[in-house]
């Protein structure tokens, strides 16, 4: 071979070792930079020396273990090999490999110690919580140990069995290829003796060690139990109680006296013990072990399983209740009225404002539209609901999102705008949940750029410009090139917003030859977003008029000498970032800019909740994100799969991803820490919310310092702060079954539950819970909660219907709250209702017409909610221009209303509750009609006559209001003229 092709292979190999290197290298500085620039250097480092003491320990145990096995079974080689045609074969490897046997003992050795060290540093949290386990101050039912046992002790020693076995059968089957070779144990022999005695006692101290190690893996199995899966529920059965745990016992005996016979054969040195042994072993491990627990499980439990197994199934009702936070919900029995008098129905007419219509899934359109101002802004798919006070300090419920950053437009999108020039999103945008314009679209309480809004007026000015989201680059750099911050339109170039002064509360309902297409109404404001967009894209107006920002915050990691530029260009593989001029050793770089990301970095020990969310809080947008600390080692609680848990409408892969667990699986969960990510400089702020959770505390004794104590909160942020999305999913799932609190009940399942599909989407996919403020029975005052609905196994009348609190500041923030409905009355569930709306002559009446003009219809989020001692069903529909392309969107247009078996339709939830009530004249009173004109109405009632002047008054008014709608201004003039006479007539009675 000529000398360049031999150097080719090691030089190749050196060059991809170099560049593997300078990648790791760069990974590594960089995450401490990024660590060090937001102050929490402490959990890189604990990480990292974790990882390494880890790796250190079981690299070394390894190459101990399996060299000193090599190198006792070179140093038992015989000295004189007989001679056969298998020991002919083997001399030819024992020439080839004797010349180089110390190479291959350390490359032999290295790997495998190598390859246990990395296995063992992913086990760093284990042994964290291991080290620093906290008692969580409650037993299990079996065995009287203290719950942390099996959380945080048990899953370590099972991981050190682990990595004990692999040593010593590695060190077996080296010992075994070693005494081979060189001629210790043999497959040919004419005298009988396949292994020397020194190969026998080798192999029979391993196969000793092996033995015994299995009896410490059948002890701790025994605890292993409560996480049985033998038995109807989870945990440890009868079965497993009184078979497999006397079985175990039995094994570790006999284990620990088979490896005492293997350690015996040191002296006797017969092939017959450790033979014996192994015999023994087996045996006993398939009669003890398997045949005894099946004869008890299939001729004494099965038979008798309801009785039996009733004071396990008890177990796992209280445990998982316990470990899943929804031991403690009230249940209430609901005797929900299916029907209601107007006198009924005027009385809780004080509660109707407060119905949220606007669908955080559907008013993302018109967001989108309204106030995207450019292309390269944009909104989530799912908006999110908040509260926030409005100019009379009262907490509304609020559509809120940020307007962040996408991206440069298309045709400018290189390196130098998506890095330096688009760098952040600008702007709250937010609309009251429960308020329309007289077109249907969301009524902004925040607006436009700069912002501005009844928001802004109530909280105060705050900065706006959003560098750390949810969108955009994986990394911008900053105080380098000026950056695009927002655009100067003219005041008169600005799309029309609707704001609280054109919020409209009611309106009569259209008849079914009058309702209008969506769009005629807003086509002007579309053309105007439609221009605004069109103009953002060209990345320029007639007059230049952009502005400009430079950075002036502390986020991101300094760009302070060309090292740290060399690493960050080996970090993405960018040779810009070194040959760009405007990069200066006053530049930033921001990088892990999702707050998801942000927090899970900072707090590896948490699982981070789906949807954060932002907040305007003291002068600045945060985002706040919830997290979890999570368990699988809760004895007898039943396990879940956590993400199939919390996949519903909202988390279907496109509108929202969900953050999976390691494993998936979870039978613990709370929601131990509410953190805050600063989107303007990134700083992380974890507090610890639920302070008393061990696991929690495990954590903070792993990583002290970083869990800020929940009194730090300032009010502000707390009045923000809600019960979380995915916590209430998984409790709801286990809620199904789990709200049976008796074992006999439990075991026959009749009365089990399932969570409905989403009437309004196609396919099967759960409803997801609701934001929405409700009056809940025997409450003395409305409350935001978060809610959802149950329906029986295969059925789909409505079950129950659950909500929990989601006031930070209420005394019953937290609780669960479930209304149980009778079993024998039939209330509609979310299905059959929808399938009321779709098959209803009135329904159908008024929205054939808007099908017919090729509108696209949208069924809004369809709200359950306690009404009047029933429940009422409210389902917003948005009506969209057909083929009105990117500058249409969705107008709310008709409200269905459903209460027992009825259902009705209107132009909003007043006027659809009198059609269900009393067929359109119902007791809910017109908003629009003044004080003055009811109290001229009750004294002429209770003077048996009306005077002629008020009738005609009065007559007028109707007709000049109903010309008004169609936006004639003849006929406001004598709107305005009808209502002063009016006036005058009512005073005159």
């Amino acid at each position: 071979m000529p000398r360049r092709s031999r150097l080719l292979a090691p030089v190749a190999a050196t060059v991809v070792v170099i560049i593997a290197g300078l990648m790791l290298a760069a990974n590594f500085w960089t995450d401490y930079k990024w660590f060090n620039a937001i102050g929490y250097t402490s959990v890189f480092l604990t990480e990292l020396w974790t990882r390494v003491l880890l790796f250190a320990v079981a690299a070394l145990v390894m190459a101990v273990i399996v060299g000193a096995s090599i190198f006792f079974a070179y140093r038992a080689r015989p000295g004189i090999r007989p001679m056969s045609l298998e020991q002919q074969g083997l001399d030819r490897y024992r020439q080839s490999i004797d010349p180089h046997r110390k190479l291959f003992f350390w490359i032999a050795v290295g790997a495998l110690a190598l390859l246990s060290g990395a296995a063992a540093s992913g086990d760093w949290r284990v042994y964290l919580q291991f080290v620093n386990s906290v008692d969580f101050g409650v037993n299990d039912p079996e065995f009287g140990i203290d719950i942390a046992f099996f959380a945080f002790t048990y899953p370590f020693l099972r991981i050190l069995l682990g990595y004990m076995y692999a040593a010593v059968i590695l060190a077996f089957i080296a010992a075994v290829i070693v005494h081979y070779l060189y001629g210790g144990v043999r497959l040919q022999n004419d005298s009988g003796q396949r292994a020397t005695p020194a190969a026998r006692v080798h192999l029979s101290v391993l196969l000793g060690l092996f033995v015994l190690l299995r009896a410490g893996s059948y002890w701790l199995d025994r605890y292993g139990l409560v996480f049985s899966n033998r038995g109807y529920t989870f945990g440890a059965s009868y079965t497993d109680v009184n078979a497999v745990k006397t079985a175990l016992t039995i094994l570790t005996v006999i284990s620990v006296i088979c490896a005492l016979l293997f350690f015996a054969n040191i002296v006797f040195k017969n092939t017959m013990i450790p033979v014996a042994s192994l015999g023994l072993l087996v045996l006993s491990a398939v009669v003890v072990g398997v045949a005894y627990p099946e004869i008890v499980q299939r001729f004494q439990v099965d038979p008798n399983e309801q009785r039996l197994e009733s004071p396990y199934i008890e177990r796992n009702i209280e445990s998982t209740r316990e470990a899943y936070g929804i031991a403690d919900t009230e249940v209430i029995d609901y005797d929900a009225t299916t029907e209601l008098t107007p006198q009924e129905l005027a009385a809780e007419a004080d509660t109707i404002p407060s119905v949220r219509l606007a669908d955080p899934a559907v008013v993302s359109q018109t967001f989108q539209q309204m106030q995207q101002v450019r292309g390269f802004y944009q909104f989530p798919d799912v908006l999110e609901v908040d509260r926030y006070p409005d100019a009379d300090g009262n907490l509304i419920d609020t559509i809120v999102a940020v307007r962040e950053l996408d991206g440069p437009p298309a045709d400018q999108d290189n390196w130098l705008n998506r890095h330096l020039i688009y760098t952040h999103g600008y702007g709250m945008v937010a609309a009251a949940g429960n308020l329309i314009d007289n077109e249907g679209r969301p009524v902004f309480t925040e607006y436009n750029i700069p912002p501005r809004g009844e928001l802004s007026d109530v909280v105060g000015e705050y900065e706006p410009r959003i560098y750390y989201g949810r969108e955009g680059a994986d990394y911008v750099i900053v105080q380098a090139e000026e950056e695009y911050d927002h655009p100067l339109d003219p005041e008169a170039e600005e799309p029309d917003v609707p704001t609280l002064e054109d919020a409209v509360e009611s309106s009569p309902s259209p008849d079914s030859d009058e309702a209008r297409a969506p769009a005629d109404g807003a086509d002007e404001s579309q053309d105007a977003d439609a221009e605004a967009t069109e103009e953002g894209e060209d990345g320029d107006t007639a007059s230049g008029s952009q502005a400009y920002n430079r950075y002036d915050g502390d986020g991101g990691v300094p760009l302070n000498n060309f090292f740290d530029r060399i690493l960050f260009a080996i970090k993405y593989q960018e040779t810009s970032i070194l040959l760009n001029s405007a990069i200066t050793s006053d530049s930033r770089i921001l990088y892990e800019r999702d707050p998801l990301d942000r927090v899970e970095k900072v707090a590896p020990f948490l699982t981070v909740d789906s949807r954060p969310y932002p907040a305007v809080v003291e002068g600045r947008v945060v985002w706040i994100v919830d997290g979890y600390t999570t368990s699988d080692g809760y004895p007898y609680a039943n396990r879940i799969d956590f993400t199939q848990a919390v996949t519903d409408t909202f988390t279907d892969g496109s509108a929202q991803q969900v953050g999976a667990l390691p494993g998936n699986e979870v039978n613990y969960i709370r929601n131990s820490v509410k953190a805050t990510v600063d989107a303007y400089d990134g700083t992380v702020t974890l507090y610890g919310w639920d302070e008393n959770d061990p696991v929690l505390q495990t954590w903070q004794g792993a990583f002290p310092g970083t869990i800020v104590d929940r009194d730090e909160m300032s009010d502000e942020l707390v009045q923000h702060l809600r019960y979380p999305d995915d916590l209430f999913k998984v409790q709801r799932e286990i809620m199904r079954e789990y709200h049976v609190t008796d074992a006999a009940s439990y075991y026959g399942g009749q009365d089990f539950w399932t969570v409905p599909n989403d009437p309004t989407q196609e396919g099967e996919v759960s409803e997801p819970p609701y934001r929405q403020t409700i009056n809940f029975p025997g409450a003395e005052e409305p409350s935001f909660s978060l809610t959802t609905t149950f329906v029986p196994r295969n059925r789909e009348n409505l079950a129950a219907f659950m909500a929990v609190d989601s006031n930070p500041e209420s005394d019953e923030y937290g609780k669960l709250k479930l209304l149980e409905l009778p079993r024998s009355t039939v209330i509609f569930g979310p299905g059959q209702v929808q399938n009321a709306f779709d098959s209803d002559a009135d329904v159908r009446e008024v929205l054939l017409p808007l099908e017919q003009s090729n509108a696209e219809v949208t069924r809004g989020n369809l709200l359950t909610l306690p009404f009047a001692g029933g429940l009422l069903y409210v389902e917003p529909l948005y009506v969209q221009a057909g083929g009105g392309g990117a500058a249409s969107f969705p107008l709310l247009q008709q409200v269905m209303v459903g209460f027992g078996e009825e259902v009705a339709i209107g132009s909003n939830l007043q006027d659809a509750l009198n059609n269900l009530f009393e067929g359109g004249e119902g007791p809910l009173p017109d908003p629009d009609e003044g004080s003055e004109e009811s109290t001229g109405d009750d004294e002429t009632s209770e003077a048996g006559s009306e005077p002629s002047d008020l009738t005609d008054a009065l007559n007028e008014a109707v007709e000049a209001w109903e010309e008004a709608q169609n936006a004639n201004e003849e006929a406001n003039e004598r709107l305005r003229d009808a209502l002063e006479a009016l006036e005058e007539a009512a005073g005159e009675n």
